[in-house]
């Protein structure tokens, strides 16, 4: 699996499911378009169901309830998390990564621009809150 970058500020939900879509963020994006999903509303950071009605119309299964972290050995071999979450006026906020295990290699695909990785495995410096499970 690949990271997706996002291209645009608020795309980490549609750039996560990109990645574990095996697509590009522009094919995302516009399907995510057709769902009424737009990157720009803030609600797809801070409400979990655009992810996946996302990732459902690509035929990706996620669980149907948060999990809350605990370590990266407990986590399963596909995930979606919740780092960098915070509260704004009471909402809660979180940007959107991909965890993922292949071949008993774990790492974390990030959708930041900036990063000069968008693969990481500086596992001490990313806080998950929770993940969501995600399979076939």
């Amino acid at each position: 699996m690949k990271p997706v970058i996002q291209e645009e500020t608020t795309g980490c939900g549609i750039a996560a499911c990109a990645a574990l879509a095996g697509v590009s963020y522009k094919e995302a994006n516009q399907l995510a378009g057709t769902l009424g999903i737009r990157a720009a509303d803030k609600a797809l950071w801070s409400d979990t169901q655009y992810v996946r009605r996302l990732l459902a119309a690509f035929d990706i299964s996620a669980s149907s309830s948060e999990t809350a972290f605990t370590s990266w050995d407990a986590l399963p071999d596909r995930a979606l998390l919740a780092i960098k979450w915070h509260l704004e006026q009471d909402t809660p906020f979180w940007h959107w990564v991909v965890f993922v295990r292949e071949n008993g290699v774990a790492r974390v695909l990030d959708s930041k621009q900036a990063l000069k990785s968008n693969t990481r495995k500086d596992f001490g410096r990313i806080k998950p809150k929770w993940f969501i499970e995600v399979t076939g």
